[in-house]
């Protein structure tokens, strides 16, 4: 098998494992190494397959920096890896990997996943500018395709100039699941706490539940930055459960008696908003319903039957079709009906194979 360069800056947040990975998991014509500037626990399995620049060196943090301001040594520093094709994860990931692919002559395939696509502050100019502003006109004209993970990320980047002709749409799979057991008594939201996530119209919406009085069993899965102010936000909802960060199979049980995966995403104030959030996959494939707004990256096509879209920041809206979803005998129809569309759409295998051959069309 020839090797794919997967090029991804830091190797690998524990919140990237399965996600990463499972878009690599069918490939039978390439196999993917994987090289970055900073390890960040990646999966013993996955070890011997990684390549950290500098690492080991005694000047390894001057090669990092001038690898990565100057795209020094860029190719030297893979070469005996003997790759064909460069997949950069991320838009940053990208500017990063363009010095690697240019001095070994290969093609370079980007894949953009939400926020690198929709934040402003990215492509605005500032001084001194950013690698990834440098790189941006360099990367539009080197890089063969861009990977987008959702029809919004692939509208975005054209507003941003990317030819058409270079964009790809590939949602990100996930792994077949058996079917959740339930008894299903509970809502469940899973994200960071950040701003696009839309925690606050979520709580407001619950407010208008709680005052028409349904309050079921809501668990609010993650952490960040603004976890301490939706703790205080959240007030006099006894109801709610704030579970803080899930390992997946945590999460699995929590899904395991959803009766529907909340996703109430907002664009934020710099234009950061979701690519493709993959606990939703991950919740259909389960058979679980979902509840998103406009700005979650899932449009009504993909959800199909198996889910309702509300439009972003609309906590009146959102709030009805959570009602709705907790009426009886309305979520094991929908719950059938996400699992039909994961299977068909969202599986990790065929997603993998179509990535796969993406990567093969460029050489």
């Amino acid at each position: 098998m020839k090797t794919c360069l997967v090029y991804r800056d830091r190797l690998l947040p524990a919140s990237e494992h399965a996600f990463m990975r499972r878009q690599y998991m069918a490939f039978s014509h390439l196999r993917p190494h994987w090289v970055g500037c900073h390890r960040d626990h990646p999966p013993a399995d996955m070890d011997t397959s990684v390549r950290i620049i500098g690492e080991g060196h005694a000047l390894g943090g001057m090669r990092r920096l001038a690898f990565k301001q100057l795209g020094w040594g860029a190719g030297h520093a893979v070469a005996d890896l003997a790759p064909i094709v460069v997949h950069a994860q991320f838009g940053r990931g990208g500017a990063l990997a363009l010095p690697v692919a240019r001095q070994l002559g290969l093609p370079l395939v980007v894949t953009f996943h939400g926020g690198d696509a929709f934040k402003n502050r990215h492509y605005a100019w500032r001084f001194p500018p950013s690698i990834f502003q440098r790189r941006w006109q360099g990367l539009l004209d080197y890089s063969t395709l861009f990977v987008c993970v959702s029809d919004g990320v692939r509208n975005r980047l054209l507003e941003r100039g990317v030819p058409a002709h270079k964009l790809e749409v590939l949602n990100i799979g996930t792994e077949d699941a058996a079917p959740a057991r339930g008894p299903f008594d509970r809502l469940v939201f899973a994200g960071r706490f950040v701003e696009k996530k839309g925690l606050p119209v979520l709580l407001d919406a619950l407010r208008i539940l709680a005052e028409q009085g349904i309050t079921p069993p809501v668990v609010l899965a993650g952490d960040g930055p603004m976890r301490a102010a939706m703790e205080q936000y959240a007030a006099g909802l006894e109801h709610i459960r704030f579970a803080g960060w899930l390992s997946a199979g945590q999460l699995r049980q929590q899904l395991e008696h959803a009766v529907a995966l909340v996703v109430p995403s907002v664009r934020a104030a710099g234009g950061d908003r979701e690519g493709l959030p993959s606990v939703a996959a991950e919740a259909m494939m389960c058979g679980v319903p979902v509840v998103a707004s406009s700005e979650a990256g899932l449009e009504a096509a993909l959800l199909g039957e198996g889910g309702l879209v509300v439009p972003a920041g609309d906590a009146p809206a959102l709030a009805q079709a959570l009602a709705h979803v907790l009426e009886a005998g309305v979520r094991p129809g929908m719950g059938q009906a996400a699992r039909a569309v994961a299977q068909e759409h969202l599986r990790a295998s065929v997603q993998s194979a179509r990535l796969e051959q993406c990567l093969l069309s460029v050489l």
